[in-house]
């Protein structure tokens, strides 16, 4: 084998390090991409969240982002079956995110429904994401958390603390602060940081950030 050949272990290692990072990439990316992309594409102000982004001319880009995530995530094999199953559930959901959109302003009673699934998918998006982050993301494998490790554990906690204070800092504005706080769009600002944090966490699990100076195979593919 050539020195620069790779082992089918190590392709292995590559690709779910390349699709985990292809995840955190959309992630990271996304907000910014939509709230820019918008301004320079269409001008005008900003939306109220990022699905509303969907009634702009970007929504291609919002579609396309979703249904790409969960595509990577339907695709994802972590460590046991919690791991596939919660991957699977967050794939779906970010796909149905992607495909009902959020109701527009004076919705017709199907707009409504459509926009009620959206906010079903939504919040099993967030709240699957949320579980990675938190507990599925801070295991180890056999061998031991390397100290690489334990940092990114610590991140991966943050990451999904972020996500969860988010959602829950969004239902307290909708139930009590909605009105007073409109013009400065909170949900828009609250679901990016959200998302971001998503995106983190991915780069993260990716070892984009904070990766091991000298990953073995198995750990790389291996690691919850």
């Amino acid at each position: 084998m050539s020195p620069t050949a790779r082992s089918p272990e190590d392709t292995l290692v590559h690709s779910y390090l390349y699709l985990r990072r292809a995840i955190g990439i959309i992630g990271t990316a996304l907000p910014a991409v939509l709230i820019i992309g918008k301004l320079i594409v269409e001008g005008g102000g900003l939306q109220d969240s990022i699905s509303a982004y969907f009634y702009t001319d970007m929504r291609g880009v919002f579609v396309g982002s979703m249904c790409a995530v969960g595509a990577f995530l339907l695709s994802y094999r972590g460590y046991d079956v919690i791991d596939d199953v919660a991957g699977n559930l967050a794939g779906i959901a970010a796909i149905g995110v992607g495909l009902f959109p959020t109701a527009p302003e004076n919705p017709s009673s199907t707009a409504a429904l459509i926009g009620v699934l959206h906010l079903v998918f939504a919040s099993i998006f967030f709240l699957t994401i949320a579980f990675f982050a938190i507990f599925l993301f801070r295991r180890s494998s056999e061998m031991g958390p390397t100290e690489r490790k334990l940092q990114r554990n610590r991140l991966y906690l943050t990451c999904g603390v972020v996500i969860i204070g988010c959602l829950l800092a969004i239902a307290a504005v909708h139930q009590f602060f909605n009105a007073a706080t409109a013009a400065v769009h909170p949900e828009l600002w609250l679901e990016s940081i959200a998302v971001m944090a998503f995106g983190i966490a991915w780069l993260t699990k990716g070892e984009a950030i904070l990766g091991d100076v000298f990953p073995t195979p198995a750990a790389a593919v291996t690691e919850a």
